[in-house]
């Protein structure tokens, strides 16, 4: 099958199919999803003791890993190998942070009873994940996918193959309950999230598309409709170097740092004035950080180079031209008022991951889905916030390349994600294939 013949070009069908007539079908879903603990467990771990660090090979082997399980459920699967030439030249590139020889992307579809008349859902999810760090800080082997106390340990759980997994086994319960879906029914797994979208954009580029999205993000079972965005940025700060026993001789790198770092600490600061009312629960919605600073070769000499890498916060609905004129006049400021930064610049440099932020258009129906979805999925015992995210994700190609309506709901609580103490509760994976069962039912509707 081709790949054209394979993607559905969405926007048909209604904004929410009638509920009545498919409460049952939902209940019977949540019977089988229920009986599949033990598959939940074993899929995760299976994924998770795959070490897929954003640009190893391994996360090429995880590719293979989770078309060989989509194949075995019955999808369609279109697993290609990605042009990164091509990628990575085209303008609207997202950017990227790690280096790569290879990489995959993988998409299955379990086509729909009338795709022409109904709405298509994707589930997306990421299977790259960071560093592990410093090895001595973890308790268990980070990809031992160690299960204790109700919760599986290790990286990735949380950050989010717990949540593709979800994703994977709620479209499995509605096959084994015997039900066939009127619209297509799409399973994304990604690479490269972790540093800019690189999967999610070729996903985008390859022609796949979809009616509406649900990303499995940890988000504590909670709806996340907005992202802000996130800028990676390198300061070059030029000093003279000489002998310490002559330091005044010289010029330090570090000490001209310091009153660009004092200026950073007040642009944050102006940058929270006024912030997106989705955004208000967070005391930095956007925040700007340092995140690593490299200077000097030798302790007895002043250092002449000192390089700062960064992340600039981008404001819900902000443009990322204007995060970046903000940050370079403050920088500019400061050069202005130095005798030797005016003559010697600080170098502001753009590199990387290019998040811009995103959110979900107010029209779309998808906020209700999932409340509703989650409500039964939980019996009406768990209620639901809906808030804008301080990072970046694949939520702003979604809606902004792919024109998707998309949404972040998955388990894990982020706050865990990137850390040595890195974990998901079994529970809130069930609830999570749960409600996305539900959500399918009911946005692709039952034939």
């Amino acid at each position: 099958m081709s790949v054209h013949s394979m993607v559905h070009a969405g926007g048909r069908g209604p904004a929410l199919c009638d509920p009545h007539g498919v409460t049952d079908r939902s209940a019977a879903v949540l019977d089988v999803v229920d009986s599949m603990r033990d598959d939940v467990i074993g899929a995760t771990g299976d994924l998770v003791r795959i070490p897929s660090v954003g640009g190893t090979d391994a996360e090429c082997d995880v590719q293979q890993h989770v078309a060989d399980v989509l194949a075995g459920d019955g999808y369609d699967v279109d697993h290609w190998r990605l042009d990164l030439d091509e990628l990575t030249n085209d303008p609207d590139f997202p950017g990227v942070e790690v280096e790569r020889d290879e990489a995959w992307g993988v998409v299955g579809r379990l086509p729909g009873a009338a795709p022409d008349e109904a709405r298509t859902l994707m589930l997306n999810g990421h299977v790259d994940v960071v560093p592990t760090g410093d090895a001595d800080a973890w308790h268990d082997a980070p990809f031992d996918a160690t299960v204790r106390s109700g919760s599986m340990f290790g990286r990735g759980t949380c950050d989010m193959k717990a949540g593709l997994v979800a994703s994977i086994v709620a479209a499995r319960a509605i096959r084994q309950a015997g039900i066939r879906l009127r619209g297509d029914l799409i399973v994304a797994s990604v690479v490269g999230e972790e540093d800019g979208g690189l999967g999610t954009f070729a996903t985008l580029k390859r022609g796949w598309t979809a009616d509406a999205c649900v990303i499995g993000e940890p988000t504590d079972l909670d709806v996340i409709p907005a992202n802000a965005g996130a800028l990676t940025f390198r300061l070059r700060i030029r000093g003279l170097a000489t002998h310490a026993a002559r330091r005044t001789d010289g010029v330090s790198a570090i000490d001209k740092f310091v009153p660009v770092l004092d200026a950073l600490h007040r642009l944050e600061e102006r940058r929270h004035a006024d912030v997106d009312p989705l955004a208000a629960r967070w005391e930095r919605a956007h925040p700007l950080s340092i995140g690593a600073v490299h200077a000097g070769d030798w302790a007895s000499s002043v250092p002449d180079l000192l390089v700062a890498e960064g992340r600039l916060g981008v404001a819900v609905g902000e443009p990322m031209e204007e995060a970046r004129r903000q940050l370079e006049e403050a920088v500019a400021a400061v050069c202005a008022d130095d005798s030797w930064l005016s003559e010697h610049p600080v170098e502001v440099e753009w590199w990387g991951g290019q998040f811009a932020s995103g959110r979900l258009p107010d029209d779309s129906d998808l906020i209700d889905v999932a409340r509703s979805a989650h409500g039964r999925a939980t019996n009406g015992s768990d209620g639901i916030d809906v808030y804008a995210a301080p990072y970046g994700s694949d939520l702003r190609l979604l809606t902004g390349i792919g024109g998707i309506p998309t949404i972040q709901y998955g388990p894990g609580d982020v706050a865990l994600a990137h850390g040595p103490l890195e974990r998901v509760e079994i529970d809130d994976v069930m609830t999570a294939a749960r409600a996305m069962a539900v959500m399918a039912i009911d946005v692709c509707g039952v034939a």
